[in-house]
This record gives C-alpha cells, structure tokens and sequence, in this order.
C-alpha cells in the first residue's frame, strides 16, 4: 500500500508559476512510476507528467504535449516526494491535480513508453490538489 498526500494548488494568473508537491509513504519501494495527473470537470482524467524508474535505477520522463516545455516533473531519491514545477500557467491548466504512483511489475519496462499516459497504468492515487489559474 502506498499513501499519497498532494500540497502546493492556489489560485493563480495567468503565466505565473506554481510549485505542487506529494508526499508518498507505504511501500514506496515498490513503486515504478509516479506520475501527475489532472481533472477538469466534464473531461477524462489526462496524465501530465510521469517518471519512470527501472530496476537498475535509471529514470525516464515522459510529459504530456499540453505541458511540455511549461510543466517540469521531478522527485527525490528515495521516491517519498514528487513535485510538478508549473511555470506559464494558462486558464485552461485550471483542474484538480492528483499525484499517482504504480506498483513495480515483472518486465513492464518494454511498455511504460506506450502505457504511462494511461490513468489505467497506475495503482494508487492521492486526493487531489486544485489549482486556479485566472486570465
């Protein structure tokens, strides 16, 4: 079981920066890919951002076209924090951002190329954390 607790949403303007950080405890050993995701009311869920780590240690950063360029994702060594790095907000990043994290599976790395953007991909997720961005 891995907790996820999301903190650092506010209400902003447009093209200021905002810092989301998630606090991950449990068996986050266990984990692979942590990722950022955001809910509009009315939309599906969209992956934002996500890193990959492999068995060796080696990390992957996948980010979504919406956010790339804008949105930095990063976390520390011992995968028990997370954050997304927001800088240019637009109105239309205004949602509820989740933290989520997958438990590790046998010879998943040949598909977390195709498969992080998926929300199906992941196990566990936090409460969310609303961002505003007014224009």
């Amino acid at each position: 079981q891995v907790n996820l607790v999301e903190s650092g949403g506010g209400w902003v303007q447009a093209g200021e920066s905002l810092r989301l950080s998630c606090a991950a405890s449990g068996d986050t050993d266990s984990t692979s890919t942590m990722a950022w995701t955001r809910q509009v009311p009315g939309k599906q869920r969209e992956v934002l951002a996500a890193i990959y780590t492999n068995t060796e240690g080696g990390r992957t950063y996948y980010y979504a076209d919406s956010v790339k360029g804008r949105f930095t994702i990063s976390q520390n060594d011992a995968k028990t924090t997370l954050w997304l790095q927001m800088n240019d907000l637009k109105p239309e990043d205004t949602g509820l951002y989740f933290c989520a994290t997958r438990r590790a599976a046998p010879r998943e790395g040949g598909f977390v190329a195709t498969l992080w953007s998926s929300t199906a991909w992941y196990n566990f997720w936090g409460q969310g954390t609303q961002v505003t961005v007014s224009g």
